[in-house]
């Protein structure tokens, strides 16, 4: 490294030590002979091999150098691809510690998200993490809290607000907000999400409610794929690819989908840094291991706005609703000729959508930890609504529920010993 790029290295360091009260972990690839130039690989440890981890083994301009699992047949399946000279591991807290890690990908359910990425964010690595970004709204705010201590870069791995055609849509959600930023479709404005308008709440993730108990296979450390979750007695259906039909790993078909379709809403709406002050349900009592089905789950915000999420499909409503205009599934919208008018607007500002350019400049993600805790509170808003069987009021700035102990005591739900963030 010549002296000006180390010069230019010390003073990031020097900087960052200084912001952050002279104690913090920085990433592997601005210190020391391990920094690495914009063109060169950026390594990567994946936690959780089951299958969408091992869907990201080939990511461009990434190499695997470590994977995580307590289920030995996802190892050697996840081997068998990657071959010899990558480390393994059961115990998570072992991968994130390695020196040669820049970046941590977490794939485990939902219930493991929050421990791993404030764990993985102390020990100074960049994260990647599956939706829901957290299974309860503590958890996000605990992680928005390690991310900004440490200065880590983070992102969420739901892409419909900077990539791809939006479900139904048929366009790129750019191009809705820049409709909704024009004030064509007048405010407030209310989005409808079903599968009228392009939606599926794949209710399939429902939970059963006779399990009996069964002899964990040999291959898989039950206790271990557990965590921080309750003891409850194994059974097949509570793990891999069903657990997301129970409370205590992840929230059915809202668990599943809801940050895929609510994120963009936020990022359109310009609502990013809030939340809804109200959420209401129309559903049956749910069950309190397994999750249910809900017919209707409606939230509020402040200035009147409402996302309503159509869970039977029976809303025939348009996709965004406004006093002046609506936009339909298809990008179809009654305002004439309104995709002329529409490109005398400007376009939303640029964001950065490439997180290996987002590590190696230290930029935030377009969908960070801060986004990206605000769209998964509102899934977790619905999933404490469904629980216990009622509209709830939330207040965005404390972030809690208005006069309701029960509901704020499912922010922060106990962790099983010796598990805690």
């Amino acid at each position: 490294m010549n002296k000006k790029a180390n010069e230019s290295r010390r003073r990031f360091v020097k900087g960052s030590l200084l912001a952050l009260g002279g104690i913090s972990i920085v990433p592997r690839h601005v210190l020391g002979r391990g920094y690495l130039a914009p063109s060169d690989h950026l390594t990567k440890g994946i936690i959780g091999v089951g299958g969408m981890g091992r869907g990201h083994f080939n990511y461009a301009g990434t190499k695997v150098v470590a994977i995580c699992d307590v289920d030995t047949r996802h190892i050697q399946r996840s081997l068998e691809t990657l071959g010899t000279g990558v480390k393994t591991f059961e115990d998570y807290r072992e991968l994130i510690r390695l020196p040669e890690v820049d970046i941590v990908h977490i794939a485990t359910p939902p219930h493991w998200h929050g421990i791993m990425a404030i764990d993985a964010a102390r020990q100074g690595k960049d994260i990647w993490c599956e939706k829901p970004m957290t299974r309860t709204i503590g958890e996000g705010k605990r992680v928005v809290e390690a991310v900004t201590t440490h200065g880590n870069v983070f992102r969420l791995n739901t892409w419909f607000r900077f990539d791809a055609n939006f479900y139904g849509m048929n366009t790129e959600v750019k191009n809705i907000k820049k409709l909704v930023d024009s004030g064509m479709l007048g405010w407030p404005l209310k989005v409808t999400v079903g599968r009228l308008t392009g939606f599926d709440w794949k209710f399939y993730w429902v939970g059963r409610t006779n399990l009996q108990p069964e002899t964990p296979p040999k291959e898989l450390n039950y206790d271990k794929w557990l965590g921080p979750a309750p003891y409850k007695p194994y059974h097949a259906h509570r793990t891999h690819g069903t657990f997301r039909g129970y409370w205590d790993y992840d929230g059915g078909g809202l668990g599943d989908m809801g940050q895929h379709y609510l994120d963009p809403i936020q990022y359109f709406l310009g609502k990013d840094e809030t939340s809804p002050v109200k959420v209401e349900i129309d559903a049956p009592q749910q069950h309190p291991d397994a999750v249910g089905t809900w017919r209707k789950i409606t939230y509020t915000y402040e200035d009147g706005c409402q996302i309503i999420l159509d869970g039977e499909g029976t809303i025939e409503s348009p996709y965004i609703s406004g006093p002046k205009g609506n936009l339909y599934r298809g990008f179809e919208c009654d305002i004439p000729d309104f995709k002329r008018k529409l490109a005398q607007f400007p376009d939303p500002a640029p964001q950065v959508t490439d997180f290996l350019e987002a590590v190696k400049t230290r930029k935030k993600f377009a969908l960070n930890e801060e986004n990206g805790h605000r769209s998964c509170t509102m899934v977790n808003m619905g999933l404490i609504a469904l629980r216990l069987g009622r509209n709830l009021q939330f207040n965005p700035v404390k972030q809690e529920f208005i006069n309701d102990p029960a509901a704020n005591r499912l922010i922060d739900q106990p962790m099983r010993a010796p598990y805690t963030v």
